[in-house]
């Protein structure tokens, strides 16, 4: 989307098109590029750029998260097992115990993800593991 609100403006002001057919090359409602256009002749090329949606701050803070990692990586090592954690609570469980803070297993998936951990399913059951 940045770059379609991109691609607009240049056609708008560089080439000088009309609304119409900018909104037509670019695949959007004329409403968007002149929304685009006025967001850009009032705040310039940063209005443009995507913006990420607002969400609640980490509860844990960045030490934390490090130590989180550790704790993690030492427990794969531990059992010699990559795909250790089977289920998101096993790992809120881990947070509460070590940390004192109370995650709901659904949020747990974005603090891996944070932390560069994802989601392989084989054989029907679904593991945590780093990714090296």
């Amino acid at each position: 989307l940045e770059e379609r609100r991109k691609q607009a403006i240049e056609l708008l002001i560089i080439k000088r098109c009309g609304v119409r057919e900018t909104a037509r090359r670019v695949y959007a409602s004329p409403s968007s590029v002149i929304r685009w256009r006025n967001a850009y002749q009032q705040y310039g090329q940063k209005a443009l750029e995507s913006k990420t949606p607002p969400s609640r701050p980490c509860r844990l803070t960045q030490k934390q998260l490090q130590k989180l990692q550790v704790v993690l990586l030492k427990k794969i090592n531990a059992d010699n097992n990559k795909t250790l954690f089977r289920s998101l609570r096993e790992i809120a469980q881990i947070i509460r115990k070590r940390f004192g803070i109370r995650y709901q297993p659904s949020s747990i998936w974005y603090i891996l993800s944070r932390l560069g951990w994802s989601r392989k399913k084989t054989k029907g059951k679904a593991y945590w593991f780093f990714n090296n």
